[in-house]
């Protein structure tokens, strides 16, 4: 009887001291939740003022951004009812602050640029880009893509960047003047065009432009709708032969870092050290922090500066008639504008804005590069100036000079309507129409939308 009689008197204590327990804790909270407006609305809204009284001051809606006078008490009450949010607000901007400032610390790009391919090597090239997972910048030769097209599809495919590094690479011819450095740019741009689809706008000079571009070449792109890039890091791999792989790493990596760096490399025939520096280029740079991108056309380009007047060869500057034909024209290819699909035969091309042209009610379209995506064969007749078309059972000759043109081979609708000729770009520029009923495909529709225009022939 003894032990159950202490037993519930045990249990009775326990039972009292929690009661005390908890109204303890409740009178120190309410204690707490009366003395927190007033510690806390003086230094989150407003400071004490210069006089020591216990007003605050605060912004009143009501009058502009002004600011009035409030009693503390008041202020008090009105805090009591913000309480609640005023810590999570400023720990969110505190967060907020602190995320802004993460966000400037600048990134640390790298651009890793091969000239000169693509040859053998360039699959190796991209094979270890694949593996690393980086991506870079191709300035292709033209003659060298048409050889190989294969491989600039593989480059497109792996999300690199193609840029225009002329045709040959042969100096004399490229600074010689500007209308033939012109013509190798454009040249390598169609080869490819006709690979990708798309038209490379970034160009590298072969040798870089200190000491071969003068501001003609300069200014001419640019307006022509070039974007022309030098580079800040020189692999030192074509300085000379066999150039051995810890050479070109060690150049490669030895320039003061910067928050942007343009490293130039090569992929051509004969640059298997490359190859083998590759690797441990792209591990220095990823150490470092730094994020491999490709270039773009939309980005600023690193150029060198023009080189003193003495160093560069005199070349005659291109004529006003031969700017106005083949310069302003061309940079109407880079620019925003709705393609021209057209559709003949079965067989559907697309013309981007610059490869087409509205004049008096008509489309101008390039002869050759039109035909020739739609199926056709166009070859120049240079002794009687004049072009032939073969599509199928139609032969057309054109003499742009008599303004004439003759189909043989197909009954076309008589008389066809008047041709329109131009030159620009070394091409030989006439209206569509009269061109595809002059190969048996009398246009049948036309559509003219914000983003695009069709014309279908039979």
């Amino acid at each position: 009887m003894r032990k159950m009689w202490m037993f519930g008197l045990k249990r009775f204590c326990m039972a009292a001291i929690a009661i005390l327990i908890i109204i303890a804790a409740a009178f120190l909270y309410g204690e707490r939740e009366a003395a927190l407006p007033a510690a806390s609305a003086q230094p989150l809204l407003a400071p004490a003022s210069a006089s020591g009284t216990e007003d605050a001051v605060r912004a009143d809606p009501n009058e502009g951004g002004g600011a009035s006078v409030v009693p503390l008490q008041e202020l008090a009450v009105q805090s009591k009812q913000e309480a609640v949010v005023t810590v999570p607000l400023l720990s969110a901007v505190s967060a907020s602050a602190t995320a802004r400032a993460t966000s400037t610390q600048a990134e640390k790009i790298v651009y890793l640029t091969f000239d000169d391919g693509p040859s053998k090597l360039t699959g190796q090239v991209l094979s270890i880009l694949k593996e690393e997972e980086v991506t870079a910048t191709f300035f292709v030769l033209g003659e060298h893509a048409k050889q190989s097209p294969e491989l600039i599809q593989r480059m497109k495919e792996a999300g690199h960047a193609i840029g225009n590094h002329t045709y040959n690479h042969e100096y004399d011819d490229l600074y010689s003047s500007f209308p033939r450095f012109w013509d190798q740019i454009k040249r390598t741009e169609e080869v490819v065009r006709e690979i990708t689809g798309v038209r490379p706008a970034m160009v590298r000079a072969p040798g870089g432009t200190y000491g071969h571009f003068d501001e003609t070449y300069f200014k001419l792109l640019e307006q022509g709708g070039y974007k022309v890039f030098d580079w800040d890091v020189d692999s030192g791999d074509s300085k000379r032969r066999g150039v051995p792989a810890a050479e070109i790493v060690k150049n490669a990596t030895s320039e003061k870092l910067k928050d942007e760096m343009i490293v130039l490399l090569h992929d051509g025939t004969g640059h298997e050290e490359s190859v083998k520096a590759l690797p441990e280029i792209i591990k220095f740079y990823k150490k470092h922090g730094y994020t491999f991108r490709s270039l773009s056309p939309d980005q600023k380009p690193v150029q060198f500066s023009l080189a003193a007047a003495s160093k560069i060869k005199t070349k005659p500057a291109p004529s006003k008639a031969w700017i106005e034909s083949h310069i302003e024209p061309n940079a109407a290819l880079f620019g925003p504008g709705e393609p021209l699909y057209v559709e003949a035969g079965g067989v559907a091309t697309k013309l981007a804005a610059g490869e087409y042209e509205l004049t008096d009610g008509q489309y101008m379209v390039p002869l050759r590069s039109t035909m020739e995506r739609l199926g056709a064969k166009v070859s120049w007749d240079g002794q009687s100036q004049s072009a032939v078309i073969v599509w199928g059972d139609a032969t057309v000759i054109i003499e742009p000079l008599k303004e004439t043109l003759v189909s043989k081979g197909v009954e076309v609708s008589s008389p066809l309507t008047p041709v329109q000729f131009s030159r620009k770009n070394n091409s030989l520029w006439i209206s569509l129409r009269p061109l595809l009923e002059a190969t048996g495909h009398p246009i049948v529709s036309f559509e003219a939308g914000r983003e695009e225009r069709r014309v279908k022939a039979m």
